[in-house]
């Protein structure tokens, strides 16, 4: 048990310590230097050390950097030092220790798999502690009322009620152990078993280090000077001047000192992003130079007196405006503003609509959506001879690379990228954000130089989910079968490329949704426009697509005087039924296994809403109950584009596997699902393995975690790699075939069957010069075929699957929303590992609720995590999770891709739930109260 130092005695203990401030911090007593009104926060991380404490926001709105003083849960990035002056500072390096009670939570974390990404498990671990030792043993709302206040944006938040609730439950070995630990070494199943999270350890402990904690102490510091416009005209004034009046500053950087290439991007035809704007800013929080100086000095510049003028300029901001302005072009190459187009087409489509029962049209939009991950950007770089070191935050370490050798025209093995943990990404940190600038200003000042977005520089310049506005035309047979589909959307990019022609090209082969559909039309554009570019998240465009689609259904459904889920069966795509790209899979199409599973828990609901709204209609409640139903499906990895993976494997005189992976974990598991995959082939236990970690100067390129592609891709090149291995082993002892393999310290031994067996000893062998004694190296590329002018070839080698249905209540008399339950069913291929599959359901739904029902970012109006709302832990409700395995033959044991598919039916089952209710059809997302309750009285046939 925590012993606490009361007030007089806390007092007496640091009476007698020298400096302004003193306190106990984790039960030493320390003295603070500089002024009182310093952030705890700041305090804590930068002189004490205590880098478990991690910052969000610096605002009070994320809860990441929840400390106790006294006993007591604040927010340490509101805290000044002088209010915890003579008291006790608890955070989770110093719990971790010392309570019984965080110890017994972290365990349970760690069992119930409630931290992903880990960058907001120590405030909520933190916050949990308080309530625990109030309440031992609370229920669902009391966990949902105490941590209200700590945000996460991967789990979502359904397993971290579990983990508080149920803490006490969990037996002390449990914490520690993955799943074959807890038995034996000897456990060699791996794929199909939800063993514990490998790096979870050090992400419930505080010890996982971000892209903000990792900077060496003589580091300089880096802060950007960025447009206020949305588009201006510049020019600076006298840089000279500005450093001789401010001490501590270094040098400045602006485009001119750029050694290479002033661009950076994604994708080679259509890489036009500036690392500086110069002469015009094309949005608001562009930046267009960089000060570099010593931190103290830097933390408190004046960036108001920097020497720039700013004209501001007529922008274009809606793409709309943007297509019928050719006057004014964002770039002046791209006419009409148009950056690219996709077009997929099959049948005749005109003649299906004039031969068609029934036909729906619709149109439908949605707005930028920040990614709100609870990391912003941050990393630092190191100049080393006539090599880079660049380590951070990022989803794509060779990319990274690439990209930064063009930037400072040197060869890429001279550039090396150390990924930290990642806290969240969900496509964003694939684009470069702070690497070139820290980068730049490391190589030309032979210094370390480090940089740290703050929450509204991370959500005005980094990449969002593209604005849509979205025409859909669905026609039917009388039989109810869809006989013609045409879509037409248009894609917002922003100022700049980055993944606009990726969702360009990916949305018309997804528009259809999971259905067979013979006349098929679907084009896109994507649109520059002078705001924030638009990249990947979560879906591509996949998930605003499903949402017109979707709700068309429902329509559709309606008129024909159809169960919403039996004409989804009807019509949903099955085996040897070709694709909209003519693509035919002769197995593997798993979304009537996924509506199938659904019947059951569909007609409860429906009966359920049903008697709700008899008793609610009979008592004058103004509730009403719905059940909404979408589903979707996912090309896993690129779009007709190479895609390979490359995994390393060695082994040492020791006997250690050292599996060289460099697909970053970014929460979604990774790290622990490749070697579960490594280990099932090679035939060990995952505790015999090794994680060598991504780093470009040690692990071979596994490709972008991105497009739902490290399972499958980086999965399969792990598989091959393990097999190579057991063949290389094979052969050194002569042994024709392999049946299974077990090793003890240097030993391994070969058993070929029955009781023959060889044995080898490791020690006796030589190693080569990463003392390895044996290796292997081995890649996947999927198999696909590029898509000729009407869309038509082979986009993905393989389509995950879902279907979602959500209860839900409308106060017609107030346009609220209060989700009651989901009921997930997905098509995973095989759960290689069935808890993180959970997480990732749960997470994508949380941030399909928020797509659905309250996120919209707007620049410089919701550039901070108070105005712009992410679901918190009381909107997520309970999620039963169906896991349907459809196994594919491309797939490593049969798996299949699941980041990206787990949020596009969501957003469409809310929509559908609300109309299911009450008749409101919601049109343009979010679904807020206000546009919830205009639908409703434009309703003609009432509630």
């Amino acid at each position: 048990m925590t012993t606490f130092v009361g007030t007089k005695n806390t007092h007496a203990v640091l009476s007698s310590i020298p400096g302004p401030v003193r306190l106990l911090l984790n039960g030493k007593p320390v003295s603070v230097e500089g002024g009182p009104s310093q952030r705890l926060s700041a305090v804590l991380r930068d002189q004490l050390g205590t880098r478990d404490v991690k910052i969000g926001c610096n605002a009070g709105d994320c809860g990441a950097c929840t400390v106790l003083v006294d006993g007591d849960p604040v927010c340490s990035c509101l805290t000044a030092i002088c209010q915890v002056s003579g008291k006790q500072v608890d955070t989770l390096a110093g719990l971790k220790d010392s309570d019984p009670i965080m110890q017994q939570l972290m365990r349970s974390f760690l069992v119930h798999g409630a931290a992903q990404c880990g960058i907001c498990t120590p405030g909520m671990l933190v916050t949990a502690v308080y309530l625990l030792r109030q309440t031992p043993h609370p229920s669902v709302q009391q966990v949902q009322d105490s941590l209200g206040g700590v945000l996460c944006r991967c789990t979502g938040y359904r397993k971290i009620i579990d983990a508080v609730v149920n803490s006490t439950g969990v037996a002390i070995s449990e914490g520690a152990s993955t799943g074959c630990r807890s038995e034996s070494s000897k456990c060699k199943q791996s794929v199909g078993v939800s063993i514990q999270r490998l790096d979870g350890q050090s992400k419930v402990d505080g010890s996982d280090q971000f892209g903000d904690d990792v900077f060496p102490d003589n580091a300089f510091l880096l802060r950007l000077i960025r447009s206020p416009h949305h588009r201006a005209s510049f020019h600076f004034g006298d840089f000279n001047k500005y450093i001789d009046e401010h001490s501590g500053i270094h040098s400045i950087f602006t485009a001119d000192d750029i050694p290479g290439s002033n661009r950076f991007g994604v994708i080679p035809p259509f890489i036009d992003q500036p690392v500086f704007a110069e002469s015009i800013a094309r949005f608001k929080g562009e930046a267009v130079a960089a000060v570099v100086g010593d931190a103290d000095a830097m933390e408190q510049l004046n960036l108001d007196a920097f020497p720039i003028t700013w004209t501001e300029e007529r922008a274009l901001l809606n793409p709309v405006e943007a297509l019928a302005d050719d006057n004014l072009r964002v770039h002046e190459n791209a006419h009409k503003n148009v950056l690219c187009e996709g077009l997929v087409q099959c049948g005749d489509v005109e003649t299906a609509f004039g031969n068609s029962h029934l036909r729906v049209k619709g149109r439908f939009t949605t707005g930028f959506i920040e990614h709100a991950y609870i990391e912003p950007e941050a990393g630092y770089a190191n100049r080393v001879g006539d090599s880079l070191e660049v380590y951070g935050c990022t989803q794509a370490p060779y990319m990274d690379r690439d990209s930064l050798s063009e930037i400072l025209a040197l060869e890429p093995a001279r550039v090396r990228i150390v990924p930290t943990s990642t806290g969240g990404g969900f496509g964003s940190k694939l684009d470069l954000s702070f690497q070139p600038f820290i980068a730049l200003a490391a190589w030309l000042l032979d210094h370390p130089v480090r940089v740290t977005y703050t929450r509204q520089e991370s959500m005005q310049s980094t990449t969002k989910r593209h604005p849509s506005i979205m025409d859909v035309d669905i026609a039917v047979d009388a039989t109810g079968r869809i006989s013609a589909f045409k879509f037409e959307g248009v894609f917002n990019t922003g100022a700049y490329a980055s993944w606009g022609p990726t969702v360009a090209n990916r949305v018309p082969v997804h528009a259809s949704g999971p259905y067979w559909t013979p006349n098929y039309r679907a084009h896109t554009t994507g649109v520059y426009t002078h705001s924030a570019p638009a990249g990947a998240f979560r879906g591509f465009g996949v998930p605003q697509a499903a949402i017109a689609q979707e709700c068309v259904f429902d329509e559709l459904a309606e008129k024909l005087a159809m169960d919403r889920l039996a004409f989804r069966k009807l019509n949903a795509l099955d085996n040897n039924q070709p694709t909209v790209t003519g693509q035919t899979f002769d197995k593997a199409v798993g979304i009537k296994a996924c509506l199938e599973s659904l019947e059951l828990p569909w007609a409860t609901a429906l009966l359920e809403a049903s008697q709700f709204n008899q008793k609610a209609q009979a008592t004058g409640s103004s509730v009403r109950r719905g059940v909404g139903i979408a589903s979707g499906w996912y090309g896993c990895g690129n779009t007709s584009l190479a895609n390979p993976s490359t995994i390393k494997v060695g082994v040492s005189k020791r006997g250690d596997i050292c599996l060289h992976q460099g697909a970053v974990d970014i929460g979604q598991g990774s790290n622990t699902v490749i070697i579960q995959i490594f280990a099932e082939a090679f035939g060990v236990s995952v505790d015999n393995i090794s994680l060598v970690g991504a780093d470009t100067a040690i692990t071979p390129d596994a490709g972008k975690t991105s497009a739902s592609r490290q399972t499958f891709v980086s999965g399969n090149a792990a598989k091959l790699s393990a097999l190579a291995l057991r063949k290389i082993i094979a052969r050194r002892t002569n042994c024709k075939e392999c049946q299974s393999i077990d090793i003890e310290g240097s030993v391994i031994t070969i058993n070929q069957g029955l009781k023959d067996e060889a044995n080898l000893d490791l020690a006796s062998l030589p190693s080569d010069e990463e003392g390895y004694v044996f290796k292997a190296e081995e890649s996947y590329n999927p198999p696909t075929k590029p898509l000729d002018e009407n869309g038509q070839g082979i986009p993905y080698a393989l389509y995950g699957y879902a279907a979602q249905m959500v209860s839900l209540d409308v106060d017609t008399l107030l346009g609220t929303v209060k989700l009651q339950y989901f009921t997930a069913a997905h098509d995973v291929g095989r759960a290689i590992n069935p808890q993180l599959v959970e997480g990732q359901i749960h997470g994508g739904i949380a941030q399909g609720i928020g797509l659905a029902l309250m996120e919209e970012f707007i620049p410089g109006r919701t550039e901070n995590l108070h105005d712009y709302l992410i679901p918190t832990i009381g909107d997520v409700p309970p999620i039963e999770t169906i896991i349907v395995e459809v196994e594919d033959p491309h797939g490593p044991y049969g798996a299949k891709g699941l980041g990206e598919h787990v949020l596009i039916p969501t957003a469409p089952a809310i929509l559908n739930a609300i109309t299911h209710a009450c008749g409101a059809k919601i049109r343009d997302l979010p679904a807020t109260p206000d546009k919830v309750l205009a639908a409703i009285h434009s309703n003609t046939e009432g509630c």
